[in-house]
């Protein structure tokens, strides 16, 4: 029987990228970066837990970090690009350009990200995208 080879473990996402999302984090972006979409919702909606969750993050991100590298796959796709694109560029598309998704990133730049619920969608699912499309052979 053959050993099972261990991929190295690779570094999907950054601890400089995690804190500069923490700025915004009252808002959710931070949490959502590492693949938790629900408590990034939750902070969305409630300032970060008024602002105590926010600054608790400050000491988590790290272990954050370590996670969402040991969940998500590395490949051609840099997650931290596409994190960046979709925070600050989200609403017109860029980040779905990034990922090649040219039909989807051209309607989101005529409509606002599709008036903002599609950012959102984006929020929740970017990270399993481009997973997903990282697994793929090249």
């Amino acid at each position: 029987m053959q050993p099972i080879p261990v991929q190295a473990n690779q570094d999907t996402h950054s601890k400089v990228i995690g804190y500069l999302l923490w700025i915004f984090g009252f808002l959710g972006a931070h949490r959502f970066y590492y693949g938790r979409p629900v408590t990034g919702t939750i902070w969305f909606c409630t300032f970060g837990l008024l602002f105590i969750g926010w600054i608790i993050d400050l000491v988590l991100i790290p272990s954050m970090d370590r996670e969402a590298d040991l969940r998500f796959h590395a490949g051609p796709l840099d997650y931290n690009v596409a994190w960046i694109l979709l925070t600050f560029l989200g609403a017109f598309g860029v980040h779905r350009m990034y990922q090649g998704k040219w039909i989807t990133g051209l309607l989101y730049l005529m409509t606002f990200g599709l008036l903002g619920v599609g950012v959102l969608y984006d929020f929740w699912t970017l990270n399993t995208q481009l997973s997903v499309r990282n697994a793929r052979p090249v």
